[in-house]
């Protein structure tokens, strides 16, 4: 059976296209996704990146929060190492008054972005270190005021927004079991521990106010078309992305093209599809089923899919067959 499905969406910026057009996209996807019965609509924090428009997370959040009515929407996610517990306490704070019970906070502990902008955002290398202590900090400021609290998030302060652990190894897995809080693993461009974290997550896990029991989900890169060959040729955006960043050339999301092979070298070639593992790509059956193949392999309770698909129109048609396909329509979320 296919978990449920969510969205996880970079802003991307297209070449020859710009932040505003971004941002647009996406509201019309959140609203798409939204009527199709999609879960959770995420959006990720990233900086000094020419691709992606959702560096101002918070601010995104709202602005699509405020487009949709019934969708979860949230961060997948903050990367807390770069903000005080307080500061993320209050915009999120802010976010859940303004639209209850739909605010999901995703936490990771990476940078989400090179050394020199690192030091552009006054972010201390050795704030990684206290990560599990700030993310308790933080889920301090989001529950219930205590008599005498000295330092309050106002607002944010008994919103108990719902907190997530993210990550891409063991770390993140075994932070998110001792905590009693569900995980998400960016199996979406690193694949490697998939199966090792999700393990160290259910056996570790420890029941908490928020969750009495292990929730898993995973990032999935899928692109679904009305035929295999179309979708491997609307892959080659996502294809060439991963090869452009190992060049050290990020930028704005390139068109498709007809011959990936002319495009990069074997060795370009070898790191951009390993990272791609977790790929399905194709018609509605070949994607059926490469999910159910996904779903027996790692038992998660919910998919998180990653479609960059350079065409506007092409996006939302990807994701409206994968709805189909799966039967998102009629699921009853308990989650």
């Amino acid at each position: 059976m296919i978990p449920q499905l969510s969205v996880l969406d970079l802003v991307p910026i297209r070449s020859g296209s710009t932040p505003r057009e971004a941002l647009q996209g996406s509201l019309a996807l959140a609203r798409h996704a939204e009527r199709l019965g999609y879960r959770r609509y995420w959006v990720a924090e990233h900086h000094n990146m020419t691709g992606i428009a959702s560096a101002a997370t918070s601010v995104v959040i709202g602005y699509l929060a405020g487009g949709t009515s019934t969708i979860r929407v949230g961060a997948g996610g903050i990367m807390l190492p770069n903000h005080s517990p307080l500061q993320i306490a209050e915009q999120f704070g802010t976010l859940a008054s303004l639209y209850p019970d739909r605010i999901d906070l995703g936490l990771g502990r990476a940078p989400g972005s090179d050394q020199l902008t690192m030091r552009a955002l006054r972010r201390d290398p050795s704030s990684a270190d206290t990560f599990p202590r700030d993310v308790q900090e933080l889920q301090a400021y989001l529950g219930p005021v205590r008599p005498g609290q000295p330092v309050q998030a106002v607002p944010g302060g008994g919103t108990e927004v719902p907190l997530w652990i993210l990550g891409s190894s063991t770390f993140g897995a075994q932070l998110a079991a001792l905590l009693g809080l569900p995980y998400a693993f960016a199996s979406h461009f690193a694949p490697d521990a998939l199966d090792a974290a999700l393990e160290a997550y259910r056996t570790g896990f420890e029941p908490s106010a928020q969750l009495a029991t292990p929730y898993a989900m995973a990032g999935l890169n899928v692109v679904v078309a009305d035929t295999d060959e179309e979708a491997r040729f609307l892959f080659t955006t996502m294809q060439q992305g991963f090869a452009n960043l190992r060049r050290g050339r990020p930028g704005p999301y390139p068109p498709p093209i007809e011959d990936i092979e002319s495009f990069w070298s074997p060795a370009e070639r070898a790191q951009a599809s390993h990272m791609l593992t977790y790929a399905v790509v194709g018609s509605p059956d070949t994607v059926r089923a490469g999910l159910e193949r996904f779903a027996a392999q790692t038992h998660v309770d919910e998919l998180m899919v990653v479609s960059a698909i350079y065409d506007p129109d092409a996006r939302l048609r990807s994701y409206e067959l994968l709805a189909e396909l799966a039967g998102s329509r009629d699921r009853v979320t308990t989650t």
